[in-house]
C-alpha cells in the first residue's frame, strides 16, 4: 500500500537510517547489520587522567564530594572520551558504590554526544544521544527491563520529540508522529510482529484520528492464516455431527 511500505522495516529504519556506530553502541545490537557492516570486536578500555574542560557532559559529578569519576580511552581515542560517574548508597556495612551515569564521545570530537543512566541494581535506566553530533540532544530512550521500551526522537531540530516509537519484546508496536510541529501527533501506526498493520491520520490535526489506512497484503495474509486456522475447527465438528452408520 502506498505511504506503508517505507515503514515497513520498523525499528531497523530507525538504527540503519542514522548513524549505524552511534545507534550499536545505543542499543547494543550484535546482530545489526546495515549494509553489511558488522559490529567490531569489543575491545578494553585504559584508564586515563584528564579531561577537556568543557566536553558537554550532562553526567552530574563537578563539585560534588559524593561522586567518583572515572574517565577511560577506547581504542583509537588518544584522549579519555568515556566516563563513568558513581555514587553512594546504603549506610554502615550496607554501604555501597554504584554506577550512576556513562557517557562517551563516540565519535572523537571532544565532545560527549551519549548518556546512559542506571538504576541501584546496575539496570539501564535511559539514553540520550546527539545522533547527528551537532552539540544537541535528539533522541531518547527508556529502557524496559532488558530493552528499549520507548524511543524518542527529535527529526526537525527543534530540541523536542516530534517521532515516538513503543517497542514491546524488542520489536515496534506502536509509533506516533508530529508532522505539522504542533507537538501533538498526527500520524499513528500500529505493528504486529514488528510489522507494520495499519496507519491512522488525523489530517484536520485536532487530536482525533480521521481515517485509518489498512495494510492490504497484511490484511489478507491475517484472513488467510485465520480461514486455515478455523477449517480444522469446522471439520472435527461436521465429523461429530455426522450420524453413526
Amino acid at each position: 500500500m502506498k505511504g506503508l511500505s517505507t515503514d515497513r522495516l520498523g525499528a531497523r529504519t530507525l538504527v540503519c537510517g542514522r548513524s549505524a556506530r552511534l545507534f550499536v553502541v545505543l542499543f547494543g545490537l550484535g546482530g545489526l547489520n546495515c549494509g553489511g557492516a558488522k559490529k567490531p570486536a569489543e575491545q578494553p578500555e585504559q584508564v586515563v587522567e584528564g579531561r577537556r574542560q568543557d566536553d558537554q557532559s550532562r553526567c552530574e559529578f563537578k563539585g560534588r564530594d559524593d561522586r567518583d569519576v572515572q574517565e577511560s580511552s577506547s581504542p583509537g581515542s588518544v584522549l579519555a572520551n568515556v566516563r563513568r560517574v558513581y555514587g553512594y548508597i546504603g549506610t554502615s556495612s550496607e554501604r555501597r558504590r554504584i554506577l550512576l551515569c556513562r557517557e562517551v564521545d563516540t565519535n572523537l570530537d571532544g565532545m560527549k554526544d551519549l548518556l546512559r543512566t542506571y538504576g541501584d541494581d546496575g539496570e539501564r535506566l535511559s539514553e540520550q544521544a546527539d545522533a547527528d553530533y551537532n552539540g544537541k540532544i535528539d533522541t531518547w530512550i527508556t529502557f524496559g527491563k532488558r530493552q528499549p521500551a520507548k524511543v524518542e526522537l527529535d527529526k526537525s531540530g527543534d530540541g523536542k520529540p516530534d517521532e515516538i516509537r513503543f517497542y514491546t519484546a524488542g520489536k515496534v508496536a506502536r509509533v506516533q508522529r508530529d508532522t505539522n510541529g504542533d507537538e501533538k501527533p498526527d500520524v499513528f501506526e500500529i505493528y504486529d510482529a514488528g510489522r507494520l498493520e495499519r496507519m491512522g491520520l488525523d489530517v484536520d490535526f485536532d487530536g482525533q484520528v480521521d481515517t485509518w489506512r489498512r495494510d492490504q497484503v497484511r490484511a489478507r495474509e491475517l484472513e488467510e492464516k485465520e480461514r486455515t486456522e478455523v477449517a480444522p475447527e469446522n471439520d472435527a465438528k461436521k465429523s461429530d455431527e455426522a450420524p453413526a452408520k
